[in-house]
């Protein structure tokens, strides 16, 4: 096959220790793929959801000894970088004749028409409906993604009607579910618990950046940063935001560090509190948190802010849903940073995703971000 006739794949973490390169013919693409939304993939990512395509390479021509891998169930095991915790591939826990399924945010930005979207699964285990809203109709042919409440398998297919779930069930804009909510990965290694926090009786001007001067919820927000991309192995990864004294331990009444240096300090001596939480530093001034047992991406963190962290959306447990919006106040207005998306096939689908979160705030009659008006 000549190099006109087909297109380059490159699949990497973001520290660069793992690469991984095969080729696709032009005739094969779009590659069709289907995004997971089931809580396990949430709590295992740190995202809304999971994408991924199959890889070209047979399984046992694949090296991934040097990856971690941890157990996702008997049949499935994802493999991540041990150093700055990119989720890589799916496969066998042991059966390397297995083929993989590559994370779509570590493929390279190529410029092809590259990925089709084509349905959603476990859209059930979201409640509230998590991404799919602004995922209904993500491909350059204008084509719909179904959604499936589970997987649509033999007679078990259950497609959700375009209304699902009604309006009157979300929490909306100004309610609040919960005071607390628990932080945790997959396999449980992290667990902390993050509080709202209380500012009654802080002035507007005196509240933090991160905090709704209305409603007092975080500010959460879909990035779309090359670094966030390729840290999450997801194309657009979900932040929430919080002061670090807001967090605490689920299985210690000890108080946690209150600012970044004391975060760093406290994971690099193996702080029991903080459980099998690690960090990559990807700059200087920047050090990505994720679970060191199953990968799941937990914090990110930088000395320019030294009492915040943002908080991975997906590993948040909410009573209301995966948006959390009993709890978070989204910036439905924009995908920030999609400018890194510019000359390959995410420029597009990052555009038609934002339209779409617009559309959805507009929908429900929810007011512009406050940072917005």
């Amino acid at each position: 096959m000549s190099n006109e006739d087909s297109v380059p794949l490159k699949a990497s973490c973001l520290c660069n220790e793992h690469v991984f390169t095969a080729s696709v013919p032009k005739s094969k693409l779009p590659l069709q793929i289907s995004a997971c939304h089931c809580t396990s993939c949430r709590r295992v990512s740190g995202a809304l959801y999971t994408t991924d395509i199959e890889w070209p390479v047979p399984g046992s021509q694949v090296d991934v000894h040097s990856l971690k891998k941890f157990e996702f169930s008997k049949k499935v095991a994802v493999f991540f970088c041990g150093t700055c915790g990119t989720d890589m591939f799916w496969g066998h826990p042991h059966d390397r004749n297995e083929d993989l399924l590559a994370f779509s945010g570590t493929l390279e930005n190529v410029n092809e028409d590259l990925i089709k979207l084509t349905h959603h699964i476990f859209v059930g285990d979201t409640v509230d409906g998590g991404a799919t809203p602004w995922l209904l109709h993500p491909n350059a042919d204008g084509s719909e993604a179904k959604r499936y409440e589970t997987r649509p398998t033999g007679d078990n297919v259950v497609e959700l009607p375009k209304d699902w779930p009604p309006s009157s069930s979300l929490t909306g804009y100004e309610s609040r579910v919960q005071d607390t909510i628990p932080v945790q990965c997959k396999c449980k290694g992290v667990n902390l618990t993050l509080q709202k926090g209380d500012y009654t009786n802080v002035k507007k001007e005196d509240l933090p950046a991160i905090i709704d001067p209305k409603t007092h919820k975080l500010e959460a927000s879909l990035c779309a940063c090359d670094s966030c991309r390729l840290f999450g192995g997801i194309d657009v990864f979900p932040w929430t935001y919080a002061e670090l004294r807001h967090i605490s331990s689920t299985s210690s009444a000890q108080s946690l560090p209150t600012n970044i240096a004391g975060l760093r300090a406290a994971v690099d001596k193996k702080d029991g509190q903080f459980g099998t939480l690690t960090y990559f530093a990807s700059s200087p001034p920047v050090q990505r948190y994720f679970c060191g047992r199953c990968g799941a991406k937990i914090f990110y963190a930088t000395d320019k802010r030294p009492n915040i962290v943002d908080v991975a959306v997906g590993v948040l447990d909410a009573k209301d849903g995966a948006r959390a919006e009993g709890f978070l106040s989204w910036n439905f207005d924009e995908v920030e940073a999609r400018e890194d998306g510019k000359g390959g096939w995410r420029e597009g689908h990052y555009e038609r995703m934002e339209k779409a979160v617009v559309a959805f705030r507009e929908e429900r009659g929810y007011p512009k971000f406050w940072k917005k008006q």
